[in-house]
Parts: C-alpha cells; structure tokens; sequence
C-alpha cells in the first residue's frame, strides 16, 4: 500500500522537511573564545598567584578572630534547684517554682569595646523540621490578618478567632530574659534594630498587631504586646528567621557601653524557656565583633589550606617539569587553529 507524495506549489513532488538543526556558530559553539594553552609555565603561575593571594588573607581572618573578645556561660543545669536535678521539666513547667536566677559569668579577659553584642545559644534544637518551618503564615504577617491556612495546630483560639500570630514558630517564641550590671552598676541592653531592615519593611506589617497570641490548646514561649504592631516586635523577627543547623545563635541585644577588662558580669536572668523536654541546651554569649563578624577561626583556616595547598602543587609541578620534562603537543593541530587556517571541520 503507497503512500501520498507531498506536492509543492508547482505540483511536483516535494522534498521531506529535514529535522537536522539549521547551522549557527551559536549552537555550534564557534563564536570567537578565549581558549589558553595550560601550560606548566601557566598552571605553575595560577597556583603561586593563588597562594599569594590567599595565605595573606588567611592571616588576616584569624588575627582578626583572635581580637574578639567573647564570654558564654551556659545556665540550663546551672539554674535549676538541687531539688528538681532529677525532674528538670516537672521544674520548668510549674507555675509555682522561681525562675530567676543570679550568676556570675567569667571575668572580661580583655576590653570590650561597644557595641557589644548579646546571644542566647540553644543546641539541639531542630528549626529546619519541614514541619515546623511550614507553620507559619507569610500573608498574615504582611497584613491579611484572617489568613491562618498552614498554621496548624495554632491556628484559633478557644473562642474561635485566629491567632495573630499564627503556627509553630512564633508560638514558640523564646522567652528567656537577661539583665547585666557590673559593681551592682546597671547595664543597658538595646533592642533596637537587632533585626535586618527588608525584615521589618517587607515581612512584617505595621499594621498588623498581635491577637489571641498563647490562648490556643497549647502554651508555648513567650507573650507578645498586643499594643506593638509586628514591624517592631523585634524578638519575634529575630525568631521565625529560623536556623539551618540545631545549634544556633540569635541575637538578643546590644551593650552600647564598653566594659574594662577583669570586668565580673553578673547575670540576672527569667529561666523560663522549656529545653529540658528534649534534652536541649542553652547559653547566654556576650561578644564583640570584627570587620568579619564574630570569633570564628574557619574562615582564615580554609584561606590558609588552599593557599597553603596551591604553593604545594605549584612546588610539585616545577619539580616535575624540572626533572621528568615533557615536550608539548603541536598546538596547531587544535581544531581552533585548524579553523583559522581555512579548514572546515563542520559535518
């Protein structure tokens, strides 16, 4: 059985369409390149530059890391009467028991210059949980008060209202509080803009005010003013920016006063934040800061160990081109070169 020929506009028999891509130096991937020759002299040159680059820049990281001043003291066993060591959670969730606690931290090794920053460290604690990440509402926050759709289980209250606001994560809300003095002398600790500023402009609505916060089923952290619109509940934004990892810091204020060295802080702090339940931890960190941030001395490490490393290999291949030499290819045989010369390498 035939088959019907395609007849083009003159009657004939036309030719099958092809389904080869039409030709461009684009798809070919002719269009005018840099394309080095790798060679020792090249390769050798690439990695010193490297190790010159980088070993400086490793020394800098870690002699900055090493100018930060940093004190942490850990509380959660430290603030627990003798007589709740073997319940701590029957302690931390009675509403009869005290939770301030007076401590001492260690003494200032060195002067603190302002501003000084305060952290609350939680390990062993799980912000990434796709679960608990989900339970929040991003419409909510920026206006749509009504909208608690993904905020399960601290959607409503008792009276059917929603919370505002809603889900896990700002249930949850930290509610540990710190007071610092040094020499019975008060020190001020600042909550102003410890939060990023597209944060409160764009993820949190000034109109927005809390409602019906902690009166779900469930009891979680802390309370929230209802007479301070969500733009400016600080602690709360620095909470639901949740943490990739389950040992985290947030900040929890600044000290804009610098502190002498051999300074003894004591700490008054509110106990209150239940990390017993899943065998958590807590600290309290004060730390100044350096043009890379706070102490943390894995930055100028891994500059050094890829500095260090380049100038090895680079030490590696001048030996070896020195003693095992090895002639180069004929570099005009690169098709590149071919296709300078007029030749047509396309199929």
């Amino acid at each position: 059985m035939g088959t019907k020929s395609e007849k083009g506009k003159d009657g004939g028999e036309g030719k099958k369409k092809s389904r080869r891509p039409k030709y461009s130096r684009f798809s070919q991937q002719e269009l005018p390149a840099c394309k080095p020759i790798l060679s020792p002299g090249w390769v050798v040159s690439i990695f010193i530059t490297i190790g010159i680059v980088f070993i400086p820049i490793g020394f800098a990281a870690l002699f900055a890391s090493e100018r930060v001043v940093e004190l942490q003291f850990k509380y959660d066993q430290d603030c627990v009467p003798p007589k709740y060591k073997n319940d701590m959670v029957a302690y931390i969730q009675s509403n009869k028991t005290d939770k301030t606690c007076m401590r001492k931290m260690p003494a200032v090794s060195s002067k603190m210059k302002a501003p000084i920053y305060v952290y609350y460290q939680i390990d062993h604690y799980f912000q990434n949980h796709r679960r608990y990440v989900k339970s929040r509402n991003d419409k909510q926050l920026r206006g749509d008060e009504n909208n608690t759709a993904d905020c399960a289980p601290e959607r409503y209250a008792k009276n059917g209202q929603p919370i505002v606001p809603c889900g896990l994560i700002a249930w949850s809300l930290f509610n540990d509080t710190y007071k610092f003095s040094v020499q019975n002398k008060s020190i001020a600790v600042s909550k102003k803009d410890i939060t990023w500023k597209s944060d409160r402009e764009k993820k949190f609505s000034s109109k927005v005010y809390p409602k019906n916060f902690q009166e779900g089923g469930l009891i979680g952290g802390a309370k929230l003013n209802s007479s301070i619109p969500l733009s400016e509940q600080e602690d709360l934004i620095v909470w639901m920016r949740t943490a990739a990892l389950p040992s985290f810091r947030k900040l929890y204020g600044r000290i804009e006063e610098d502190l002498e060295a051999h300074d003894q802080i004591t700490i008054e702090l509110q106990n209150n934040y239940n990390t017993y339940s899943f065998k958590g931890s807590k600290s309290i960190i004060i730390s100044t800061a350096s043009w890379i941030g706070g102490k943390n001395d894995l930055m100028g490490i891994a500059y050094l160990t890829i500095g260090g490393m380049s100038l090895f290999l680079a030490i590696c291949f001048i030996l070896m081109y020195v003693l095992k030499p090895r002639p180069l290819g004929d570099t005009s045989y690169l098709s590149w070169n071919r296709n300078a010369s007029g030749v047509n390498l396309r199929f």
